[in-house]
C-alpha cells in the first residue's frame, strides 16, 4: 500500500519554475497579485527553478539585486538553465513565437519546461497559455485567475 505524503511535507509540494511576475508579486505588497503569491508560496517545493534572465528582470523591476541574490543564497531560487548550452533550442523558440515577441526569460522558461517536465511554471504572464513545449504540448501552469 502506498501512502500519500503528509500535507505540507516536501514530497507534497509542487515542483516549480518561476517567472518574473511571480517573484515581483511575492516581493511587492502593492502588487495586484501579492496575496496570490503569498498564498501559493507555501505549496511550492524549494528551491524554485528559474533562469538568469528572470533574475535580471526581477532585479530591475524591484530595483534591488540584493533581494534576488539573497533568495539565491538561501537556496529559495536556483538557476537551472545555461543559455549557451541551449542556444539552438532557444533560437528555434524565438523564431516559432516571433509574432508574440517573447523576451529571453520567456524563451528560457519554455525550454526549462521541456527539460523539467514534472515542474509547473508559475507566472502571471498570459502568453504562457499560448506557448507550447516540445512544439505541441501545453505547458503546465500555475497562474492567478485573472492574467
Amino acid at each position: 500500500m502506498i501512502s500519500r505524503p503528509a500535507k505540507g511535507s516536501p514530497a507534497s509540494k509542487t515542483p516549480a519554475i518561476v517567472d518574473t511576475g511571480y517573484l515581483v508579486a511575492f516581493a511587492r505588497r502593492e502588487d495586484e497579485h501579492h496575496q496570490w503569491a503569498l498564498a501559493l508560496a507555501g505549496r511550492l517545493q524549494l528551491p524554485l527553478l528559474t533562469c538568469e534572465a528572470v533574475l535580471a528582470e526581477t532585479s530591475f523591476m524591484l530595483q534591488s539585486s540584493a533581494y534576488v541574490l539573497a533568495m539565491l543564497r538561501r537556496d529559495v531560487l536556483r538557476v537551472a538553465l545555461d543559455c549557451a548550452s541551449h542556444i539552438d533550442q532557444l533560437l528555434d523558440l524565438a523564431v516559432r513565437y516571433a509574432d508574440r515577441k517573447p523576451d529571453l526569460a520567456d524563451l528560457c522558461l519554455i525550454r526549462m519546461s521541456e527539460l523539467y517536465a514534472g515542474h509547473k511554471i508559475v507566472t502571471v504572464d498570459a502568453d504562457f497559455r499560448i506557448y507550447r513545449r516540445n512544439k505541441r504540448e501545453a505547458i503546465p501552469l500555475i497562474c492567478p485567475l485573472k492574467t
